[in-house]
């Protein structure tokens, strides 16, 4: 590639592609609208960062003839234009022909562009697209002329073809970690349920703390350093807690602040997708002050139970459930859970020795799945310059193969 003319000349989206948005037809009109065997209808929690080939709600042909919805052909490209942080920039390319909702750009692709290599070019910028969204904006979104001007690399047709057949064979390995990580996961959520099944769930969660449920807080971030940091929601995750989402505080806020973490503190997410909302992970120390935002709740466990075990009691399937039944909002893709919500769960309470014997069995498990996470990342990071060399044109596809 290289050899063909170094860097390839960047040029806007709206050059190379056709751009629209969907629509999302009222809700009101029930069966008349919505069905499961119709034309497939694409939401933002349907884009899944490859080939999209069936959605889990579709649209009759009476919606689409009343309301004018657009059904747009396979091999478009769906860029996620809003729906929350953990939607904002995902993607997808139609295997079939589908309708999308008013959330969703289509990025119908002209004769210099390979779909695959745009869906590839949009998935590596996905960061870029989140940093423009919170830097202008409070909702976090992506605008159709944000979109338009949007820079794109493009080499020759063959050459992207090219790059789409190496990251493909990447790819392919990525998935097999993946797939080893899901089989450890579903393995230690089995061994959690199959610990706690024995054990009453009997007490009432704020018995098993050492003060009142709080939410945090969320001020303007600060472009400079101040010495206090504050989490981002995406510290929690379906892991645990990971301090990969830290911004920096305001002045205003100092060490004293009552919002301030201490090692050890059990957080729970108040707001996210249904399938996300009420995400716990338990605080270690990032090595500076930090604060917690107000998305999230904060336990501090009394001394009759420690932060790991309550932690694992509320990440179990029969916790979960709950936590899901709870939690209340109008649209999918963002819901809540009340902290005087939370304090109606019930957990078990045993002894110390026996909440130490149930982590143990839970860690074994885990120690292999944080093995195969940490290799995952490595290998990610690997990719992502890969990428990058590739999407330039600073390497050849074909020494890449090499």
């Amino acid at each position: 590639m290289s050899s063909e003319g170094g860097q390839w000349p960047l040029e806007p989206l709206g050059s190379l592609c056709r751009v629209n948005s969907g629509m999302t037809p009222s809700r009101t009109a029930g069966a008349r609208y919505f069905t499961h065997q119709g034309i497939p209808w694409v939401k933002t929690l349907d884009l899944n960062e490859g080939s999209l080939e069936a959605t889990d709600e579709s649209l009759t042909e009476v919606a689409v003839a009343e309301t004018g919805a657009r059904i747009y052909p396979a091999q478009s490209v769906l860029l996620a234009m809003y729906g929350g942080w953990q939607q904002i920039g995902r993607t997808s390319i139609l295997a079939v022909p589908a309708a999308v909702n008013q959330a969703i750009s289509v990025l119908e692709t002209g004769a210099q562009l390979d779909p695959r290599y745009l869906l590839l070019a949009l998935q590596h910028s996905r960061p870029q697209w989140s940093r423009h969204a919170a830097s202008t904006r409070k909702d976090p979104n992506i605008t159709k002329s944000d979109v338009l001007e949007f820079g794109v690399r493009v080499p020759p047709m063959r050459v992207q073809q090219r790059i789409v057949e190496v990251i493909d064979s990447v790819s392919e390995l990525e998935r097999g970690i993946e797939a080893s990580i899901a089989k450890l996961r579903v393995m230690r959520s089995a061994v959690t349920d199959a610990m706690l099944a024995g054990i009453e769930w009997d007490c009432p969660l704020p018995d098993a703390l050492a003060g009142p449920i709080r939410n945090g807080f969320s001020p303007v971030e600060s472009v400079a350093w101040t010495g206090v940091q504050m989490l981002g929601l995406g510290c929690l995750t379906p892991s645990g807690f990971a301090p990969a989402q830290l911004k920096n505080a305001p002045p205003s806020v100092t060490a004293a602040h009552g919002a301030i973490l201490e090692d050890g503190d059990l957080l729970m997410s108040r707001a996210n997708t249904r399938e996300l909302v009420g995400l716990v992970g338990v605080y270690r120390d990032v090595g500076t002050p930090c604060i917690y935002p107000d998305l999230m709740m904060r336990m501090r466990p009394s001394g009759r139970c420690s932060a790991p075990f309550l932690a694992a009691v509320l990440t179990s399937s029969r916790a979960r459930r709950r936590i899901r039944s709870m939690s209340q909002g109008t649209s999918e893709s963002m819901v809540k859970i009340s902290a005087g919500a939370v304090r109606e769960i019930r957990v078990p309470l045993p002894s110390l020795p026996v909440q130490e014997h149930v982590l143990a069995a839970i860690d074994s498990v885990t120690e292999q799945l944080n093995v195969e996470v940490g290799e995952l990342a490595k290998f990610r990071n690997l990719k992502q310059g890969l990428v990058d060399q590739l999407l330039s044109g600073r390497v050849a596809a074909s020494s890449a193969m090499a």
